[in-house]
């Protein structure tokens, strides 16, 4: 038995709702250390901004097999960036371990998020979309173009032997001593700014060559791919910044005093 639709005249429209209240409210003073003379802030700081061309060919099979790309969409996804430094290193005013360095290495890592719409063969046939990976990984020499150093603390391990007291030529191999020090950093890290593409997509050999020739109407299995990508990023370390009067901190002294 099949229920018939009630009349849209009797059908009941309205929802439950409640009207706010205004609430009182007075501006708080704000509490500021009244000792505070030299204030530090703990912020990332901008070590580098750079654009990295990446430049990858891929192949990606294609099933059901095309006749026409019509349209394609990518992204970028970083998996990976390290910042590795090679020095030379400078200690920072007897920090006791805490160094700057004036050269680094910038490992980078990740995939282009590709999401491909195609026509199959076929007069009447749906619109197919495909979504590919295409990985890829490289370096880039950041020396010389650093906007603010990193700052990297070294450990330092030590250990004492002892001579054989019955032997004093011979070093005893059952007695030592050691010391050490741990100094835990800020890892530097990456953001994302933009990803500019330029790509060549192709069939490197027609599926139904024997059916396509002198014809627009053949089909592939694999699209080849050669693209280049312009990657802008920025290269971050969490560092402690004083503050001074005019709002600057030690970056910009250093700018400052440079020139």
């Amino acid at each position: 038995m099949v229920k018939k639709d009630p009349s849209p005249s009797k059908v009941n429209c309205e929802v439950k709702s409640r009207t706010e209240v205004q609430l009182p409210d007075t501006p708080a003073t704000p509490v500021v250390n009244p000792n505070l003379s030299g204030a530090f802030i703990k912020v990332p700081l901008v070590l580098a901004e750079t654009t990295l061309q990446v430049v990858v060919e891929a192949d990606i099979p294609l099933d059901p097999p095309a006749c026409e790309i019509k349209r394609v969409l990518k992204d970028v996804f970083l998996t990976q960036c390290k910042l590795v430094p090679v020095g030379p290193f400078e200690e920072i005013n007897e920090s006791g371990g805490f160094y700057t360095s004036e050269g680094a290495k910038l490992f980078v890592e990740g995939y282009i998020r590709k999401n491909i719409e195609y026509a199959p063969k076929g007069c009447n046939s749906a619109l197919r979309t495909l979504t590919a990976k295409v990985p890829f990984s490289g370096f880039a020499d950041l020396s010389g173009n650093l906007m603010n150093l990193p700052i990297f603390g070294f450990g330092d391990q030590r250990r004492a032997q002892f001579l054989d007291p019955k032997h004093g030529e011979s070093p005893r191999l059952d007695k030592y001593f050691f010391q050490n020090s741990v100094i835990y950093n800020e890892q530097p890290f990456c953001e994302l700014i933009s990803a500019e593409f330029f790509e060549l997509d192709f069939s490197p050999h027609s599926f139904d060559s024997h059916e396509s020739k002198g014809s627009n109407n053949g089909s592939f299995n694999k699209l080849r791919e050669k693209i280049v990508t312009d990657l802008t990023l920025k290269v971050l370390q969490v560092q402690q910044i004083p503050l001074n009067v005019n709002g600057g901190g030690a970056a910009a002294k250093g700018h400052e005093d440079d020139c």
